[in-house]
C-alpha cells in the first residue's frame, strides 16, 4: 500500500542458490546500498537446490534498476526479475490475534466471514484469524479488528507469480478469484 508522497512499491523476484548465508548476503547488500525492503518472502522453488525470494521494495525505476543490477552481481543469484508491471497474482498471509469475549465474538466472526478469512483458534479471551489476499485486503481486515483490540499480528510478506505464460498485459475476462472474494 502506498501513502501520498512515498515512493512506489515494486515487486522483485530472485531465483537463488538454496544454501546457508545467501539470505544474509542479499540482505547485507540491500543494507549497504541503503535500499529498504518493505516485504521479503523466501521458499523452495520448482527447481531442486534453488529458492525463490520475493522482495517488495520502495523506489522509482532507476532505484529498482540499481537493486536488480546489484542482485545480479551476487554469485548465489541465478535470475532476478522486476515483475511489478507484469500480469501477476500476489498474496500475503496473516495471522491476527484479537481480543474477544462473549459479547464481541459474533461481531468479529461476521467481519471475518465478509473477508472470507478463517478463525483458526478460539480462547476464552481471544480469537486468531487467518487471512490471505493482497496487501490491501490484509490491511483492511487488520484495521477493522483494531477496534476490538489486536493483541498480535504475524504476516508472511508478499509472494507473487506471473499469470499464465507470464503475459505482460491483463487478459480480458480473466477473473482473479482471490480478488473477486476480497472486500
Amino acid at each position: 500500500m502506498m501513502t501520498n508522497g512515498s515512493p512506489p512499491r515494486r515487486t522483485i523476484t530472485a531465483l537463488v542458490q538454496d544454501k546457508p548465508g545467501v539470505l544474509n548476503r542479499i540482505s547485507s547488500m540491500f543494507r549497504r546500498r541503503g535500499f529498504n525492503i518493505a516485504s521479503l518472502a523466501v521458499g523452495h522453488s520448482e527447481e531442486a537446490d534453488l529458492s525463490r525470494m520475493t522482495f517488495v521494495v520502495e523506489g522509482d525505476d532507476s532505484t529498482v534498476e540499481q537493486m536488480t543490477k546489484h542482485l545480479h552481481k551476487l554469485i548465489d543469484v541465478i535470475r532476478v526479475s522486476d515483475i511489478s508491471d507484469q500480469n501477476i497474482v500476489s498474496r500475503e498471509l496473516a495471522l491476527i490475534k484479537v481480543k474477544s469475549n462473549v459479547q464481541t465474538r459474533s461481531e468479529i466472526m461476521q467481519i471475518v466471514n465478509v473477508f472470507r478469512a478463517h478463525i483458526v483458534d478460539v480462547a476464552p479471551d481471544s480469537l486468531i484469524v487467518e487471512v490471505s489476499g493482497n496487501e490491501d485486503k490484509v490491511d483492511s481486515l487488520h484495521e477493522l479488528l483494531k477496534s476490538f483490540g489486536v493483541v498480535e499480528v504475524m504476516r508472511t510478506g508478499t509472494i507473487a507469480i506471473n499469470r499464465g505464460a507470464g503475459s505482460r498485459s491483463k487478459r480480458a475476462g480473466r477473473v482473479d478469484w482471490g480478488e473477486a472474494s476480497s472486500v
